[in-house]
């Protein structure tokens, strides 16, 4: 989309030229990962901490072989943690490992329906970005919630279209739409996402990007679906820029051609 964007996406004061965020759970392997990822032209690559071996290097860590970080930023999450407390120990255990600074905070302490936790999301928010990290929160979507966390410092927030895993598209449409107009940072819509239709709708909303995980690793065919999405995601992008509106409804035909004066039909 090179010369139309005027807006280019920008976090923490890093350029993004793909607005299509990739997670790396539920693949089959590290070079399937690797295969889908290029497929999109990701920027941005998240990581499960707990899938990690936290007393190994990074060097060490087999998922990692399928990023190159010269590209691609590297976003550490704290999948798994249950309150604020173990999710900031997960950030600075990534932080020890040269992970770096970033990270995707996750906070769900309901095992079954992976729902994040507000509040324990906003306390250990502002307690990492007093010690520098550069804080992706996943919430629910609302509004109040996300103005309260860019009070306190994230670079960007991240509401949930639907459950995580769960496909069903984006389920919470007009708090999302409150969220982006109300937003001074980046709105990334993330999980359930589970169609490349999915995908444009919530770039057309006007959210800065999209991430996207188990309906790329489960899918069929990986490296074509990544296609797929990646291009929903663009189209999605210029429909909103360029001022796509629906269309007035009419309950009668019209045509789109004139259907007189051709063929020998008298005008």
């Amino acid at each position: 989309m090179e010369g139309l964007d005027p807006s280019p996406l920008v976090i923490a004061g890093k350029n993004f030229s793909s607005r299509l965020f990739v997670g790396t759970g539920k693949f089959a392997s590290a070079d399937l990962a690797r295969q889908v990822i290029e497929a999109t032209g990701t920027q941005m690559v998240t990581v499960a901490l707990r899938r990690l071996d936290l007393k190994a290097s990074l060097e060490q860590q087999s998922i990692l072989s399928a990023i190159d970080r010269s590209t691609i930023q590297l976003l550490p999450n704290t999948s798994g943690a249950r309150n604020a407390e173990e999710a900031i120990r997960l950030a600075r255990l990534a932080r020890s490992m040269g992970a770096g600074d970033w990270v995707k905070l996750e906070v769900t302490p309901d095992p079954v329906y992976l729902l994040p936790d507000g509040a324990e999301t906003l306390k250990a928010s502002e307690i990492l970005v007093r010690e520098g990290f550069v804080v992706l929160p996943y919430i629910h979507a609302d509004p109040v919630l996300a103005l309260r966390l860019q009070d306190v410092g994230v670079a960007t927030v991240m509401p949930l279209g639907s459950p995580i895993g769960s496909n069903q598209g984006i389920k919470h449409k007009e708090s999302i739409e409150i969220i982006i107009e109300q937003a001074r940072v980046p709105v990334v819509v993330d999980a359930g996402l589970g169609q490349p239709s999915h995908v444009a709708q919530a770039m057309e909303m006007g959210a800065q990007a999209v991430l996207l995980n188990t309906a790329l690793a489960t899918a069929q065919r990986p490296v074509l679906v990544a296609r797929a999405f990646a291009l929903a995601c663009e189209a999605g992008r210029l429909a909103y820029l360029h001022g796509i509106e629906q269309p007035a409804r009419n309950w009668q035909a019209r045509a789109s051609s004139p259907l007189t004066g051709f063929l020998g039909h008298a005008s």
